[in-house]
């Protein structure tokens, strides 16, 4: 009789150690899923409050900051990883100031503390020889994703476009310095915004078509 009972109380206890290590991981995939969620509002939020700022304070902008927002714009989709990208950072403000004069919508560059012009490196080639068809492509989304890490920063940027707007493509160049096979296809000023500016609900249902026209 008292090894039926001892049996048993050994069978139960298995029993409950089975049925808590179970509660454990539907727990632990519970808090799981609830960060997994929480994981995708914060990077939708992101996207979704990201605007134009072109007014900003006095406040510097760390290295740091900038460190990491060009390791942001270097995650971008690019085809074939060819990266055919080069970014120049610009934090004097001399220098901002002439590239000010000379960009018609960039003006903004005289109130920002830094800026970074995306480039196309045209002399960048895949493993046959043959340079990348799609840089625009790949440094716009670099410029995206830049834009996107500033938001989450806590900064304001905007794109100015540069590319292919020959006067200003010669503009940038000069002023920068950059050789032959360097195109500047964007120029984004930086700092932190001054005012509360807002984004833009530009969603519209009207642009959307599924499984053709």
């Amino acid at each position: 009789m008292f090894n039926k009972y001892k049996i048993v109380s050994l069978v139960l206890a298995i029993a409950l150690l089975a049925a808590l290590v179970q509660l454990v991981a539907l727990r632990g995939t519970g808090e799981a899923a609830v960060s997994e969620s929480r994981k995708a509002d914060i990077v939708l939020e992101n996207i979704l409050s990201r605007k134009s700022v072109r007014s900003y304070t006095d406040e510097p902008v760390r290295r740091s900051q900038l460190d990491t927002l060009l390791r942001a714009a270097m995650a971008a989709p690019t085809g074939r990883d060819m990266r055919p990208w080069k970014f120049v950072v610009i934090d004097d403000k001399a220098a901002m100031a002439a590239l000010a004069d000379s960009l018609p919508y960039a003006k903004m560059l005289r109130e920002a503390q830094a800026a970074v012009a995306i480039c196309g490196d045209l002399s960048v080639t895949d493993d046959k020889g043959n340079p990348s068809k799609n840089w625009t492509f790949d440094c716009s989304a670099a410029t995206e994703n830049l834009l996107l890490a500033a938001e989450a920063l806590g900064l304001g940027a905007v794109w100015t476009g540069v590319y292919p707007y020959e006067e200003r493509v010669a503009a940038v160049k000069s002023a920068l310095g950059l050789p032959e096979e360097i195109v500047p296809l964007a120029l984004v000023p930086i700092g932190h915004p001054k005012g509360d500016p807002q984004p833009k609900d530009k969603f519209n249902k009207d642009n959307i078509h599924y499984n053709g026209w």
